[in-house]
């Protein structure tokens, strides 16, 4: 294994990533590794860009930039706890199993929570932390939260429309 590997953290916002990065902000604290944090993203669940107007759809790069404003947003506050681990974010545009994939090829050990944002209420291992366990090119390290409520309410448009709320 290369010793200079990043550990990657999958972050989408939820608690659940909150907690992921946690713990791997603390496993690269103890190794002495780097932190990759990667947010996947497409057009529906990324936040609107500054540039955004009425009929007017801004350039993917545009949307990037948001995510990327947004991910350094959430997550400040748990790299406060850690000033001395060295951390860089990659929003790469696509399905998150499918780039957290990519991004465990030169991974160290990736991270993930056992939940994200999406999927439905009630499972206890989402779809893309499922696919990062049995696809990944390194070791994973799934996460879960300290209370011990695994599966709360999605938060989601498309589940509240699902679920009828």
């Amino acid at each position: 294994m290369d010793d200079s590997a990043p550990i990657v953290v999958g972050f989408d916002g939820s608690d659940f990533s909150q907690e992921a990065l946690r713990k791997g902000l603390w496993l690269a604290s103890k190794v002495g590794a780097p932190v990759r944090v990667v947010r996947a993203w497409t057009i529906s669940n990324a936040p609107r860009p500054t540039t955004w107007a009425p009929g007017y759809v801004p350039p993917v790069e545009d949307f990037a930039d948001a995510v990327l404003a947004q991910v350094k947003n959430q997550t400040a506050r748990g790299l406060a706890e850690y000033p001395d681990v060295d951390v860089t974010f990659a929003v790469p545009h696509g399905a998150a199993g499918r780039e957290l994939l990519k991004a465990s090829e030169d991974a160290r050990v990736i991270v993930v929570g056992t939940r994200g944002l999406g999927g439905f209420s009630g499972l206890l291992l989402g779809s893309v932390s499922d696919q990062v366990v049995e696809h990944a090119h390194c070791d994973v390290l799934v996460t879960r939260r300290p209370s011990g409520d695994q599966a709360p309410g999605r938060t989601l448009k498309l589940d509240q429309a699902i679920e009828g709320s």
